[in-house]
Formats: C-alpha cells, sequence, structure tokens
C-alpha cells in the first residue's frame, strides 16, 4: 500500500472497488451513446439539407429547361432509337465513313498528346516547387499549391470557349485549354508523389556542391518517374475524351465533326454511328493499352 495509508486504516472492501469500476463503465457508456446520437443527428440533419438542395435544384432547372422533364423522358430514347435504325439501315456505308472520318479522330489524338505532354512538363516544374522539403523557395509553396487549384478549378470548356473568342476556332485552343487543366491536375498528382520520396540522395547531393536542378533531376526524378509516367498516362485517357468533347464547341478533331453530323439530322445519321464506333474503339483501345504500361510501370512487370 501507499504510504500515506495508515496502517489502522480499514481495507478498501471488493464491493467499493466492483461499483465504483461499474459507475465508471456506466459513464463511458453513456458518454459514448451520447456521442452517436449527436452525429446521428447531425448526420440526418446534413441528409435533410442534401435532399432539399437536390429537390430546390431539380425543380429550379426544370423551370428554366425549355421542355419539361416529366414529359419528354418518355421521350430519351428516340433519338437514339432513329439513330440507331439509319445506321442499321446505312451499315454498308459504316466502314467507307469510318475511313472518312480518321484524319479526324488522328487529330483529336494529336491534340490529346501534345496537350498531355506539354501539361505533363509544366506540372512536373510546378510539383517541384510546391512540394515540401524539396522547393527552391519554400516560403512560395501556397503560391504555387494555389496556382495548381485555380488551373484545375476551371474546366476545359471554359477556357477553351475564352481562346476561341480570342484566337479563333481551330485545334490551337482546345490543345491550350487542356493543357493548362492538366498542369494543374497532374502538378498535384506528382507533387503527391514527391512527398513521399527518399530524401537521402538529395542531402548526399547538397553535401557535394549540386545545384537545386541537380538535385531534383539525379535525386528525386528517378525516384518518382515511374509513378508520374503512370499518372500521365491516366491523364491522357482523359485528355482524349476531353479533346473529343471540345470539338463541339468549334475546336477541331472528331467532335467537330459529330456535332456537324447531328445538327444536319435524318440522313446523316450514319456518320454519327461511324464517329461513335471510331471513338469508342480509340478510347477502349489507349485505356488497356495504357492500364498494361501503368501496371508494368508500378509493379516492374
Amino acid at each position: 500500500l501507499p504510504a500515506f495509508i495508515s496502517k489502522d486504516s480499514p481495507p478498501m472492501s471488493d464491493s467499493t472497488t466492483f461499483q465504483g469500476g461499474t459507475a465508471a463503465s456506466i459513464a463511458i457508456r453513456d458518454n459514448y451513446l451520447a456521442l452517436a446520437r449527436r452525429k446521428q443527428m447531425y448526420g440526418g440533419i446534413l441528409v435533410v439539407i442534401f435532399i432539399a438542395m437536390m429537390v430546390s435544384g431539380f425543380r429550379l432547372a426544370d423551370a428554366r429547361n425549355a421542355g419539361g422533364f416529366w414529359n419528354g423522358i418518355s421521350q430519351i430514347f428516340e433519338f437514339p432509337s432513329e439513330v440507331l435504325a439509319e445506321g442499321i439501315e446505312k451499315a454498308a456505308l459504316i466502314p467507307a465513313l469510318l475511313v472518312e472520318f480518321l484524319p479526324s479522330l488522328i487529330e483529336t489524338l494529336n491534340i490529346a498528346a501534345v496537350s498531355t505532354l506539354i501539361g505533363a512538363l509544366f506540372a512536373v516544374v510546378l510539383a517541384l516547387l510546391s512540394t515540401r522539403g524539396l522547393a527552391r523557395w519554400p516560403r512560395l509553396i501556397p503560391v504555387f499549391r494555389r496556382m495548381m487549384d485555380g488551373m484545375r478549378a476551371i474546366p476545359e470548356i471554359v477556357i477553351a470557349l475564352v481562346l476561341i473568342f480570342i484566337l479563333g476556332g481551330g485545334p490551337v485552343p482546345a490543345m491550350i485549354a487542356i493543357a493548362f487543366h492538366t498542369a494543374g491536375a497532374l502538378g498535384k498528382l506528382f507533387s503527391e508523389v514527391a512527398e513521399n520520396a527518399d530524401l537521402k540522395p538529395v542531402e548526399g547531393l547538397s553535401s557535394v556542391g549540386a545545384s537545386w536542378i541537380q538535385k531534383m533531376w539525379l535525386g528525386v526524378i528517378p525516384q518518382v518517374a515511374p509513378n508520374w509516367l503512370s499518372y500521365g498516362l491516366l491523364r491522357f485517357e482523359i485528355n482524349i475524351r476531353a479533346s473529343a468533347i471540345l470539338g463541339f464547341v468549334g475546336s477541331g478533331g472528331i467532335g467537330h465533326d459529330l456535332r456537324l453530323a447531328m445538327q444536319w439530322g435524318q440522313g446523316r445519321y450514319d456518320q454519327v454511328v461511324a464517329i461513335f464506333i471510331l471513338l469508342f474503339i480509340t478510347i477502349v483501345f489507349f485505356d488497356q493499352l495504357s492500364s498494361h504500361y501503368r501496371n508494368r510501370l508500378i509493379r516492374g512487370h
């Protein structure tokens, strides 16, 4: 027993100890149940707010729509069925149309490839300048991080519309828009990978007087290159779809041909079918190809 307890003090009974432990357990249980009820209440409030926002947003969008949602929902399959029917009727013309639209598809792939390459190069610089422990100017890390946030926040189509107004239609506005967004998106991912890099090679290079560029090139990039290439391939897949979508706003490529074919309406739906087939085959091909090489880069086989 502790020294401050007198020898004449009566011994503590087991029942008293048991009652104290039981009371503490009950208090812990009550506190836990109160905390659980509070979390459930907050969760319920958030669900109610979310549902209210969804309902109000839907009603507002339906009121501002040219036609009513419930009136048009029954006709949702009419346009796809018309396109499919005409495509089946003119199935013999589809192979020739695939060849006809192949140059537009190549233009779309070129836009995606060039914009991915340019965006990835800028992303490397932004990532190294915004990574703790590696940045050339540590005080400017928040500036570069907010810069990447802004680049990711602006959709490609908004940038493309502004550039089309300034530069005119064509693939150049689409390339700049996709590269701008890609730099912000990949810069964030590259920075997260670089934060996990081993700093011992960097410290060794610093001890022999290497410059910041030499430390990054020799000490950091060899460690993170496989993951960076993996993210770059994944972004290339996304940019193929983005470049096709931007064709709808006059940025060239196969998306522009798809918009023209859909505007003509019946009589040109076989072209719509051919373009969709080309896009589907291309996206699936590059998805499988990039997945294969990403696995090889990450796992080493």
